[in-house]
C-alpha cells in the first residue's frame, strides 16, 4: 500500500491497544504521518439525572493507568497520544488545524452517546470506521442485523457451525521518529478529573492494573503459569481471590486485549495443554459478549428504554429509600448486601453477584432496572455498555430471557456460599 503524504489521526476508544487493532493498523500503513487521540468526555464526570457520575473513581483510575501503556506502547511506534478532556469538536478543530489532520481512524460504534461524538467529525476529515470489538466479525455471520435471534443458544449455534474467527493484526511497524509530535499533554490525574484516590482494600479479586500489558500479564498467569483455565467452569462463580474466573472483562471492557486475542490463545492453550469444557466456556463467554454487541445494534436505543427491548409494562418503582439501601448494602438480603459493599469498596463484582443484585433489585423490589443500570455503569472497572445493559434487561424481564427468571437469593447464597466466607469477608462484624 502507497502511504499518502497526510497526516492520519487514531481516534482510541475502547480498543486501548497497539496489537490486533484495525484502524492503528490502517492508519499506519496509510499515512506518513500518524497522530492519536483519546477524547475524555466532560460529561462521564458529572451527575447523571439518575444521580450516578457516568464514571466513577475505581474505573477512571484503571482508565488512567491503561492510557499511561497506550501512551508508552504507541511511543515505541513513535506515535504521540493526546489524551483530551471537554469539548471534542474543538478537540477536533485544533488537531486538525496543527497536524493538517486529513483522515481519522476509528473503532465503529452504534449506542447513542457515542454516535453523537462521530457525528461532530468535521466533514472536512475523512472518517474510516471499522469494526473491531467483535469475535463474530458482523461482515462473516451468517445473518442479518435484523434478523439476529432473540435467544442466545440459537445466536451461538449458528455463530458456532457458520463462522470464522479471524486472526489477530500484529503490531504495525514503527512510524520514522520524526513522526513524534515535540510536546504532548500530561495525562490527567484522578485529582484533576476531581476524584479522591483510590487505595486497593484487601479483600478485592481484582489486585490488577490497568493496560495491554497487564492484560497479557493476566493471560500468562492464568493460562500459562497456573494452568487455570483447565478449571474455569468449575471456578467461575467463585467469589473470592483472583484465581476465580479469568477477570479478563477488565482489559475487555477498555480494549486493552481483544476477544480475536482471547480466543486464539486459547485455541494454542487447547492444542498445548488440554482441551476441556472449562476451555470451551471460556469461549463461551466471550460469546454471550458478542450477543448483547449485536443485541443493542439491532435494537439501537430500546436497550435504554423502561420497556427494554421487549417493550414490557410493569409498574416500576423509583423509591429513593430503597434505592439507597440497596447501594449501602442494607436490604433484607446478607448475601445481596455482601456483594454491594464490594463493589462500593472495590468497583468490582462477581458475575454471580451481579445477577443476584440485579434480581433482587427489579424482581424483589420492583425497582425501575435502568437505575441499577446507571448505578453498574457508574461503578464496575469492566462496564461495558452492551453487556450492562444487555444483562440487566435480561435480569429485569425486559430482554433476551425467554424464562423470566426471579432469582432465590438464599439458595443461591447457600449454593455458592455455603461456609457464609464471602458474606463474612464484606459484612464483617455488621452481621456476624
Amino acid at each position: 500500500m502507497q502511504k499518502t503524504k497526510t497526516t492520519g489521526l487514531v481516534w482510541f476508544k475502547n480498543n486501548l491497544r497497539v496489537r490486533d487493532n484495525k484502524a492503528l493498523w490502517e492508519a499506519v500503513h496509510s499515512h506518513e504521518k500518524v497522530v492519536g487521540v483519546y477524547h475524555l468526555p466532560h460529561q462521564w464526570l458529572e451527575p447523571t439525572p439518575l444521580g450516578f457520575k457516568k464514571m466513577e473513581r475505581f474505573r477512571a483510575h484503571f482508565l488512567l493507568q491503561t492510557l499511561s501503556q497506550l501512551q508508552k506502547d504507541l511511543a515505541a511506534l513513535n506515535i504521540s497520544l493526546w489524551v483530551t478532556v471537554g469539548n471534542w469538536n474543538k478537540t477536533l478543530t485544533e488537531l486538525q488545524q496543527q497536524h493538517n489532520i486529513t483522515d481519522i481512524y476509528a473503532q465503529k460504534e452504534w449506542t447513542q452517546e457515542e454516535v453523537k461524538e462521530a457525528n461532530e467529525i468535521p466533514n472536512s476529515i475523512k472518517t474510516h470506521e471499522f469494526y473491531d470489538q467483535f469475535l463474530f466479525h458482523p461482515e462473516d455471520i451468517s445473518m442479518d442485523i435484523a434478523s439476529i435471534p432473540e435467544v442466545f443458544t440459537v445466536f451461538r449455534k449458528k455463530c458456532e457451525k457458520h463462522t470464522t474467527v479471524r486472526s489477530p493484526f500484529s503490531v504495525p511497524s514503527a512510524m520514522p521518529k520524526e513522526n513524534l509530535l515535540n510536546e504532548v499533554a500530561e495525562l490527567p490525574t484522578l485529582a484533576t478529573l476531581g476524584y479522591e484516590k483510590v487505595k486497593n482494600d484487601a479483600r478485592t479479586a481484582i489486585p490488577f492494573v490497568g493496560g495491554e500489558k497487564a492484560a497479557w500479564e493476566r493471560i500468562d498467569e492464568y493460562f500459562w503459569e497456573t494452568e487455570q483455565l483447565s478449571y474455569y467452569k468449575k471456578t467461575r462463580n467463585g467469589l473470592l481471590g483472583k484465581k476465580y474466573s479469568s477477570k479478563l472483562s477488565l482489559w475487555l471492557a477498555f480494549g486493552s486485549i481483544s476477544a480475536r486475542e482471547i480466543y486464539a490463545e486459547v485455541k494454542k492453550y487447547e492444542h498445548s495443554v488440554t482441551k476441556n469444557d472449562s476451555t470451551y466456556w471460556l469461549i463461551f463467554e466471550l460469546i454471550w459478549r458478542d450477543y448483547f454487541k449485536y443485541i443493542s445494534l439491532k435494537h439501537g436505543n430500546a436497550i435504554f428504554k423502561i420497556g427494554g427491548i421487549l417493550e414490557k409494562a410493569y409498574d416500576w418503582s423509583s423509591n429513593k429509600n430503597r434505592i439507597q439501601k440497596w447501594i449501602d448494602g442494607n436490604t433484607p438480603e446478607p448475601f445481596v448486601n455482601a456483594n454491594m459493599r464490594e463493589l462500593a469498596e472495590t468497583g468490582f463484582m462477581s458475575n454471580r453477584g451481579r445477577q443476584n443484585v440485579a434480581s433482587f433489585f427489579s424482581k424483589e423490589w420492583h425497582l425501575d432496572w435502568r437505575i441499577g443500570a446507571a448505578y453498574f455503569e457508574a461503578m464496575l472497572i469492566d462496564y461495558d455498555v452492551h453487556s450492562n445493559y444487555g444483562n440487566w434487561m435480561y435480569n429485569a424481564g425486559v430482554g433476551n430471557d425467554p424464562r423470566d427468571r426471579k432469582f432465590n437469593i438464599a439458595w443461591q447464597a447457600e449454593r455458592y456460599d455455603p461456609k457464609n466466607t464471602y458474606q463474612k469477608t464484606w459484612l464483617q462484624t455488621t452481621l456476624f
